[in-house]
């Protein structure tokens, strides 16, 4: 039986994180489980694109926009099943146990999140939200078959919350894997975790709103 996993992962100036999360991939080419590894590049002035290279990676190029990036990676695709990554999450051991297991479901799923350094509260609010309001974020991963991805239309080629719009069109066809997402918390920790936790609210309640995803995409970077 072939391999039916593709993994895509969007980056943008990633060569920090990227390694560590490829080398938690390995489980999945050692099982036979992962067909090929997408980098789905925004433009990266450090050493993103040499080391994707380096992994064996198909590197696909575009404008830096999370959605469009995803899109076109996801278009380059040749699996059955897809695995969405962000660079900066490390699968834990054992994670192709889980994502195997769930292949029969036919549905998308997502993982458990953790982070690498404190952040217990924050991160058992993300996975309440996932399994209460069926709404994972991206540093969750996404795992889905192809034919369910093309049934919902995708990512859109936004810059900000393509991983709730997709999340809300599948909804009723999410699970949760028996399976932890290790990610970065590098950005919480800069921040303040209660400030960037209220302003990933916020963010959200207003996409909820109806307003620009744009607009919001210029005021959450600033």
């Amino acid at each position: 039986m072939p391999a039916p996993l593709s993994v895509i992962i969007p980056t943008l100036n990633a060569g920090d994180n990227l390694q560590a999360c490829l080398t938690a991939l390995m489980e999945g080419v050692e099982t036979g489980l992962i067909t090929e590894l997408i980098v789905s590049d925004g433009g990266s002035l450090d050493e993103t694109p040499t080391l994707a290279d380096a992994w064996g990676a198909h590197i696909v190029a575009g404008p830096a926009s999370r959605g469009g990036q995803l899109q076109r990676g996801c278009a380059a695709a040749r699996g059955e099943w897809f695995l969405v990554l962000h660079a900066d999450t490390v699968l834990s051991a054992g994670w192709t146990k889980a994502v195997a297991s769930h292949f029969a479901t036919q549905k998308a799923g997502y993982f458990r999140l953790r982070f690498d350094r404190s952040g217990r509260v924050v991160a058992t609010w993300a996975n309440l939200r996932a399994w209460l309001f069926g709404l994972p974020y991206g540093d969750q991963g996404l795992l889905i078959p192809r034919a369910l991805y093309a049934r919902v239309g995708g990512y859109a080629e936004i810059p900000l919350m393509e991983d709730v719009a997709i999340a809300r069109a599948l909804k009723g066809q999410l699970l949760a894997l028996d399976a932890v997402a290790v990610t970065s918390s590098e950005k919480y920790q800069k921040a303040g975790w209660i400030r960037r936790g209220a302003r990933n609210l916020w963010t959200l309640a207003r996409y909820f709103a109806g307003v620009d995803v744009a607009t919001l995409a210029r005021q959450y970077r600033r």
